[in-house]
């Protein structure tokens, strides 16, 4: 009983800085895994308990600086595995945003062909910038998905579904209030086709 009484008390009496070293490269590792932003409450718990570990230090409470290193390495173990999983999470809610947002990207492209040529001409080219600067976003999160940078991917298409949806609805809109005006009623006359009396 004696003996590890001992150890314990020898192990007190000075910085536990192995503990704090282990504590350190844990945090390391799970920035590097991108806990930061895919686990950012355990990274932030693991973060803070290696500072008050650091802060026992300085004021030579031992114990309490070990204590507080062994929590700072278990948390960011804790957020290391953490980043895989929300790694996993956004990936996969960015490859639905943008695939959400092609689907009513061809919807608009559709609407453009059928509806183009009735509305007016500010009514179109307002539905053709929507339509570049969805083609522009939709460009930028493939690339930061291609980059593994998936909130990045999400943030770049957010919202884009919406603004799509509405300019779809504009021209819809649009080419109701524009009734099609009937075709003129020609006749044949000596080789040539002239308008009847009635389409005067």
């Amino acid at each position: 009983m004696l003996l590890p009484l001992l150890l314990v008390v020898a192990a007190c009496s000075a910085p536990p800085q192995k503990e704090i070293d282990r504590a350190q490269g844990g945090i390391d590792a799970a920035r590097a895994a991108g806990a930061e932003k895919y686990a950012s409450a355990a990274f932030g718990a693991a973060t803070s308990a290696l500072e008050q570990a650091h802060d026992a230090v300085r004021q030579r409470d031992y114990r309490l600086a070990l204590t507080r290193a062994l929590d700072a390495n278990d948390r960011a173990q804790e957020a290391a595995r953490g980043a895989a999983d929300g790694k996993a999470r956004a990936r996969g809610e960015a490859e639905r945003a943008m695939g959400g947002a092609v689907a009513v990207l061809r919807r608009l492209q559709d609407s453009l062909t059928m509806y183009g040529a009735r509305v007016g001409r500010r009514d179109a080219d307002a539905a053709r910038r929507t339509h570049r600067d969805a083609e522009s976003a939709l460009q930028e999160a493939r690339a930061a998905l291609s980059a593994g940078n998936y909130l990045a991917a999400k943030d770049a298409v957010k919202d884009l579904d919406a603004k799509i949806t509405a300019q779809i609805q504009a021209l819809e809109t649009a080419s109701a209030s524009k009734p099609v005006r009937p075709p003129k009623r020609l006749r044949l006359t000596s080789g040539r086709r002239t308008r009847t009396p009635a389409d005067r």
